[in-house]
């Protein structure tokens, strides 16, 4: 049996935390639920209809960057700013964030708020099927919404842009760690979004993100965290870019990278959502 989780507020907390931290004036709470389309969940709709108590819905869609072809690309920052004060979040909050899954779009969210400056942020570990499973409290109102300023510097080493993956495959000097599934790295499957080609990076390493998450769907003690790495072949001396489908589950191996302790990663943004789309650029199936 692994050890508890050693709760940092600018990482991860436990169920245990938040409960005992559940009425701190300065806390706000993100329910930041959202599911691949073959899923059939509506994750506004199981919002309202139960929720961690004061919890704000953060919908990872429309606050984004809606100019691009792509999916939830992240925003503007005078957007990000915008929407965070209809949200009432702001400076001088902690923020806890967690997803209907366990631990899978949460972290998109705790990455974009680094990306813009905020640190003081933690994904909910085990997330809300954790939190209802041990029978604490759930609500379906919609929370008191105050408004708080947000001052945001954006922090651009913590994202890729095509170019910038292009280079680093090419040159190796980065490892490009991929969170898809096995069979969606290997090519040996369609991609779920029409018109993509199959395959990987060329020189990526395969890190499927599930592999970081005990069976709860919490994430592994950092030892254990440690090995899934090394194991799939991930030079952590290395800077790092993490990547996936459309950067949501990218954020995981993200996370996952800061709770060792390692804080030289970006991820691409595009991810294989971009890279699949483009002819010209190369791709790789198999193993490697």
């Amino acid at each position: 049996m692994s050890a508890p989780l050693q709760s940092d507020p600018k990482t991860l907390v436990s169920t245990e935390w938040l409960a005992a931290h559940l009425k701190d004036p300065d806390l706000r709470i993100i329910d930041a639920s959202w599911y691949m389309p073959d899923a059939n969940r509506d994750a506004e709709a199981e919002y309202e209809a139960a929720h961690i108590p004061g919890a704000r819905f953060f919908d990872i869609d429309e606050i984004s960057d809606l100019r691009s072809e792509l999916s939830h690309m992240a925003p503007p920052v005078e957007k990000f700013m915008s929407r965070m004060r209809q949200m009432g979040i702001g400076d001088g909050h902690q923020v806890v964030v967690y997803d209907g899954s366990g631990l899978f779009s949460a972290a998109r969210v705790w990455w974009l708020f680094r990306l813009m400056g905020k640190t003081d942020i933690a994904v909910l570990d085990g997330g809300f099927p954790k939190w209802k499973a041990e029978g604490r409290p759930v609500s379906d109102e919609p929370p008191v919404i105050r408004d708080r300023h947000m001052t945001t510097r954006r922090q651009n080493t913590l994202v890729k842009d095509v170019t910038q993956v292009a280079r680093a495959a090419k040159l190796r000097d980065h490892e490009i760690i991929d969170a898809r599934a096995a069979a969606r790295f290997k090519g040996e499957v369609p991609e779920p979004r029409e018109g993509l080609r199959s395959g990987h990076i060329p020189g990526s390493k395969n890190v499927p993100f599930n592999t970081t998450l005990n069976a709860d769907g919490t994430m592994k003690p950092t030892d254990a965290l440690a090995k899934v790495f090394e194991e799939a072949g991930v030079d952590l001396s290395k800077p790092a870019i993490t990547t996936c489908g459309s950067g949501v589950t990218a954020a995981v191996l993200s996370l996952a990278l800061t709770r060792l302790g390692k804080n030289d990663h970006s991820l691409y943004d595009g991810s294989w959502s971009e890279w699949g789309m483009y002819a010209d650029l190369p791709i790789a199936t198999g193993e490697s």
